[in-house]
């Protein structure tokens, strides 16, 4: 990687000095489907029957596949709300196994919060019906499915849809960060930019 760029944490960046697009991943990992994105592509990794440290190193090793030349990758962080949920011990050491590898790879990455994810996509992280009933989870993943659909012109169907568009909207932050934003976002959306703790050290862009 060449051309390194140095931005700031408080706001999106300013284009590349080189003009060069750069590659980003958006990465939305789960033991059982994981979503991964980049510009206009989405794709998922699927464990099947897998289990314990085989699953584990599955994920992490096709994970890596898609990622390896990366610019930058984004990775959607825990919900500590669902701190109880099954698999949890396992989901923060197959976050940590990502993160690691990027370290070592020199890639940077960023770790995105489910809410800054919601807010990107559809504006607030906390929706309610016309009966001010406050929406379950996955009808607000099923709103930022929409949302992200309508606003990148992108087809997220079938039983892994949630997860592709969760990894979409990963990725589209990274993109409008580094400069290169996919679409026009809103002010109300656009400031979820600001609660990312994005990386401090210069990025460098593939020419």
């Amino acid at each position: 990687m060449t051309a390194p760029t140095l931005f700031n944490t408080e706001a999106p960046a300013a284009t590349t000095a080189a003009g060069h697009r750069p590659l980003v991943i958006g990465l939305d990992m789960a033991l059982g489907t994981s979503g991964i994105a980049g510009p206009g592509w989405t794709d998922t990794i699927r464990t099947g029957n897998l289990r314990g440290e085989q699953r584990l190193r599955y994920i992490a090793d096709t994970a890596t596949s898609f990622y390896r030349l990366a610019d930058f990758v984004a990775i959607e962080g825990a919900a500590f709300s669902h701190a109880k949920q099954v698999g949890h011990d396992e989901m923060s050491g197959l976050r940590w196994m990502i993160r690691c590898d990027l370290w070592s790879r020199g890639i940077p990455f960023a770790v995105v919060t489910p809410d800054s994810r919601t807010i990107y996509a559809t504006g607030k992280a906390r929706w309610k019906d016309e009966a001010d009933r406050k929406l379950t989870p996955k009808q607000v993943k099923g709103l930022v499915r929409d949302e992200t659909a309508l606003r990148y012109g992108m087809q997220f169907t079938g039983t892994t849809r949630y997860d592709e568009a969760d990894a979409y909207v990963l990725m589209a932050m990274a993109m409008d960060w580094l400069g290169h934003p996919l679409a026009e976002v809103p002010p109300t959306h656009a400031r979820a930019l600001k609660g990312v703790p994005w990386p401090t050290q210069p990025v460098a862009v593939a020419s």
